[in-house]
């Protein structure tokens, strides 16, 4: 009896264990992000911006190259950009805040994260299938002059 009781504990452990590693903080002490804080876009510079200035950070596309109602993933940045209506861009981290893939695909209307299958909403990254349970991190960008931002 001894041992068999041990066997059980031992098992339950692990599979604590386990189960707290799958599904522990990513890190992020904020508690995951408020989804309502998603930047959007506009087509004017920040404040204080003279005219000729480039606002904002390294060029990731021009804005012909984001497919109205979906988008483009930029691995090397870990960021993906989308279109969800025609000249509103959004951006979203492209690392899966279920196991930290990064997404491989956007279509019919979600980024898609090849690992366990989480979709993501183009629109607020809102998870629309799991097994991620918080949605992607908003990104900031700048839209100006016909060009993507990071920052």
């Amino acid at each position: 009896m001894n041992a068999r009781r041990r066997t059980v504990l031992t098992a339950g452990a692990a599979g604590a264990a386990a189960l707290v590693t799958g599904c522990g903080s990513s890190g992020d002490e904020s508690g995951g992000g408020d989804a309502s804080g998603t930047p959007t876009a506009s087509d004017t510079a920040s404040p204080g911006a003279s005219p000729d200035a480039s606002p904002g950070g390294e060029e990731l596309a021009a804005t012909g190259d984001i497919p109205v109602g979906g988008g483009t993933i930029f691995k090397e940045q870990k960021v993906v950009v989308t279109q969800p209506e025609e000249g509103e861009f959004k951006a979203f981290s492209a690392v899966c805040t279920h196991a930290q893939c990064l997404v491989s695909t956007v279509s019919d209307g979600t980024i898609n994260c090849p690992c366990h299958g989480s979709k993501f909403s183009i629109t607020d990254a809102a998870v629309e299938a799991g097994p991620a349970t918080r949605p992607l991190p908003a990104e900031q960008i700048t839209v100006s002059g016909g060009a993507i931002r990071l920052g």
